[in-house]
């Protein structure tokens, strides 16, 4: 019974483990536009249609629930339509999105190719600027063993969990790859533009991202992200000629005004990050210093040195003073000189004339 108890609790916990790493990997957010719109989903959408108008509608109708894209944000789902460009046995489908009469933002393009020895690739590939660099899913084409829950169990019962993955999307098959390399595809050119919609489409509102998220949770499991592009010339060409892009769509991404997680993704990108997403750096800047105006008052005595005009008025009456004082006692040193020479000279000289007397006297 404990034997049992113990290799039940061993099961629970590796399925449990599975289910968090696997969403964990599903419900990763990118922080852009682009989360609002599924490519998961729009891919398998399209491989599952039977014309491009089909797709085209079935992407805008509320009850797929996978368009849930406001680039205008007017709190309602934009319609998007399917432009479509050929070029020999190459395809690009170009999802456009019209924000006003004069600007139109590409959100992604769905590439199917045939190679020289007849081998058909089906991609999408997310724009730069709703996406990130390098967005592209595509089918599972090769099948992957079964793996074990726990590995490190090695009981008598251990459990093999099918990976979801190892589904197989054969892109031959698909409806929408045999229509478009038939005798009956026959291109469509969608007249619809800004303020005109087909009658099917009424503008609906969108979702919270963490419902839309959670509505596309763990369903595609026969695709998966690449960074390799098949077809790079076809792709460069359209990139580099006839990709639009809106200011305004721009604008609102660097001010963070969409529908958004608002954290960056942490998927491994190619390219250098933007200095917009960029996080604040931690070395200390020169406003950290601290400012005078809290600094405590030092304890240096002030000086108290007298003003300019008080010293200048006292200079005067020192100087003043100072002549006054050698005037008067210039006068009584003047004074005191006259007498006392007179007193002198008098004094000395009766002296003498009666020493004189007496000694002719005697």
């Amino acid at each position: 019974m404990k034997r049992i108890f113990l290799s039940f609790l061993v099961v629970a916990m590796s399925l449990c483990s599975l289910n968090t790493f696997s969403q964990a990997e599903e419900e990763e957010l990118l922080g852009l536009p682009g989360d609002n719109l599924n490519l998961f989903a729009v891919l398998d959408l399209f491989q599952k249609s039977k014309t491009i108008e089909d797709f085209e509608k079935s992407l805008n109708l509320e009850s797929t629930g996978i368009n849930n894209l406001d680039l205008n944000n007017d709190s309602k789902v934009d319609f998007i339509k399917v432009d479509t460009e050929q070029d020999g046995d190459d395809f690009i489908f170009i999802l456009r999105d019209a924000i006003s009469e004069k600007e139109i933002q590409d959100i992604a393009t769905i590439m199917v190719s045939k190679d020289e020895n007849k081998k058909i690739t089906l991609q999408i590939i997310g724009d730069e600027a709703l996406y990130g660099k390098d967005y592209i899913v595509e089918p599972q084409t090769e099948t992957t063993p079964s793996v074990t829950a726990n590995p490190a169990y090695t009981g008598e019962q251990p459990v093999t969990v099918n990976v979801p993955a190892t589904q197989v999307v054969v892109v031959q098959s698909a409806p929408i790859v045999q229509y478009v390399y038939s005798p009956a595809y026959v291109p469509y050119y969608p007249p619809y533009y800004y303020g005109y919609y087909p009658p099917y489409f009424a503008a609906f509102t969108i979702m919270a991202i963490n419902i839309y998220r959670h509505n596309h949770y763990h369903r595609y499991y026969g695709y998966r992200n690449t960074v390799v592009i098949h077809n790079h010339r076809h792709y460069n060409n359209y990139n580099l000629n006839r990709r639009r892009n809106s200011v305004y769509v721009n604008n609102n991404i660097r001010r963070g005004n969409y529908n958004t997680s608002g954290r960056p993704s942490t998927r491994p990108s190619t390219t250098r990050p933007s200095t917009a997403n960029r996080p604040a750096t931690t070395r200390p800047t020169t406003t950290t210093r601290p400012s005078t105006a809290n600094r405590p008052a030092t304890t240096r005595p002030t000086t108290t040195r007298p003003s300019t005009s008080n010293y200048n008025t006292g200079s005067r009456t020192r100087s003043n003073y100072s002549s006054q004082s050698r005037g008067s006692s210039s006068m009584r040193s003047s004074s005191s000189a006259r007498p006392s020479s007179s007193m002198r000279s008098s004094s000395s000289a009766r002296p003498t004339s009666t020493g004189s007397r007496s000694r002719r006297g005697n």
